[in-house]
């Protein structure tokens, strides 16, 4: 439970320095301020993983602030959206696509499922395997989410400017 606390902490904390622009001396130490403020980054300035891990967590936030009031998380909306446009695929071809371990996503699914968003059908062509596939209520929710997501998207944009959000997809299409 404190562990739980100290991340939560740590969390917030992490969002409130992403959302104050701060000029940053050449050390990545902003000038005085809040408590921690003065403590340098050191190399870690010139680090694209950690200016993108920060970035995930801003990103992250937002969409969760955005998507709250239809309760629905980064991961959630991926795996509806992937099987929204490929109905019928397997688990295991959404866990791979998408990179989530297979576990994971049995759990995932089966909150989907409690909330009628995704069904899980025998497979015609394996036993083994289930198909998925959105519900009827999951593909009405599934265009109120992408409606909000694309919200969350326009804040991308404000926070670093339309230009760049494109540049940066682009940047890490390959990534995808």
């Amino acid at each position: 439970m404190a562990s739980q606390q100290k991340t939560s902490r740590k969390a917030a904390g992490t969002a409130a320095a992403i959302r104050r622009p701060r000029s940053h001396g050449a050390n990545g130490a902003a000038p005085g301020g809040e408590a921690g403020d003065d403590i340098g980054l050191d190399a870690l300035v010139g680090h694209a993983g950690y200016a993108v891990r920060r970035f995930q967590l801003w990103i992250f936030q937002d969409f969760i602030k955005t998507l709250a009031t239809v309760d629905i998380r980064p991961t959630q909306y991926s795996v509806m959206t992937v099987i929204g446009a490929n109905p019928g695929l397997s688990q295991m071809a959404v866990a791979k696509r998408l990179g989530i371990e297979r576990a994971r996503l049995v759990h995932l699914l089966d909150s989907l499922e409690d909330r009628d968003f995704v069904s899980r059908v025998p497979s015609a062509t394996d036993r083994r395997s289930h198909a998925l596939h959105l519900t009827a209520r999951g593909k009405t929710a599934l265009a109120q989410f992408k409606r909000l997501a694309a919200e969350h998207e326009r804040h991308v944009a404000e926070k670093i400017g339309k230009e760049n959000r494109e540049h940066l997809l682009r940047i890490l299409a390959s990534f995808t």
